[in-house]
């Protein structure tokens, strides 16, 4: 009998430690960090990249440009009163049309 509530306590101290039960969501989350960008003057976008954003949007006239801390830009571009503003690549490339 002595030897069953030792059993018995050890059990019990067991369940009562145990980790509970974490039950996880399958869903899958996309938690993205928005990219801080620095104004600069117009002038501070490399040559290469104007060179490239010239080809594509010759038409239209870089109003406000910044830049991220990996070298992409955003820029205000207008033509005929209207602004577009899009990102582009360290050398030009064009990333998205916001």
């Amino acid at each position: 009998m002595k030897t069953f509530c030792i059993a018995l306590a050890a059990m019990a101290t067991f369940a009562a430690t145990a980790a509970p039960l974490t039950i996880k969501d399958s869903t899958e989350k996309n938690i993205s960090q928005e990219k801080q960008y620095t104004k600069i003057d117009v002038s501070k976008v490399s040559k290469e990249a104007l060179e490239k954003i010239k080809k594509g949007y010759g038409n239209y006239t870089i109003k406000e440009a910044w830049v991220a801390a990996d070298g992409e830009y955003k820029l205000i571009l207008t033509k005929d009163g209207t602004d577009l503003t899009a990102t582009f690549t360290s050398g030009g490339d064009l990333i998205k049309i916001l």
